[in-house]
């Protein structure tokens, strides 16, 4: 990707499990994600932040809390409805280029929620925008995560 350090390497998997049905799924669920703790060893790990008052976002968040503990894990927030947006303790700057590609990229790959009305464009840039502010960022525009545990190495 672009978007990544040169020499970086990252990965992804995607599972079918029901819709705003995972509580339901925990043990499945669980074996996911040890079968991902034995087939990786991650520097970084991100995940939905733990107070996100979407319950299949929640059941994700503790999961990968219990499941990576020796790797810097970085929680992102989502706007929507529920009013869940917190105050963010890490702060990255974005070009404003990257901050187009991101909303881009974000409209095309959730199919799933294009049809709710708060999922737009403006409302992720804006986003990024006050995060920016927040964090001072030269170009106006950062994306901020939670990070509950930061383990700093001495060496």
């Amino acid at each position: 990707s672009r978007l990544l350090p040169e020499g970086a390497n990252y990965s992804f998997e995607v599972h079918a499990f029901r819709d705003g049905f995972l509580p339901s799924e925990q043990p499945r669920l669980k074996e996911t994600f040890e079968a991902l703790k034995l087939a990786c060893r991650p520097d970084v790990v991100f995940t939905h932040h733990e107070f996100d008052r979407h319950q299949d976002h929640r059941v994700l968040s503790e999961l990968a809390w219990n499941t990576f503990r020796d790797c810097l894990l970085l929680e992102y927030e989502i706007p929507k409805y529920d009013g869940d947006l917190g105050r963010p303790n890490v702060y990255v700057p974005l070009a404003k280029e990257l901050v187009q590609h991101k909303v881009d990229t974000l409209l095309e790959c959730f199919e799933s929620q294009r049809q709710k009305r708060w999922f737009t464009a403006d409302l992720f840039a804006a986003l990024m925008r006050l995060r920016g502010m927040e964090c001072n960022a030269e170009s106006g525009f950062a994306e901020a995560f939670y990070a509950r545990k930061v383990v700093v190495s001495a060496s």
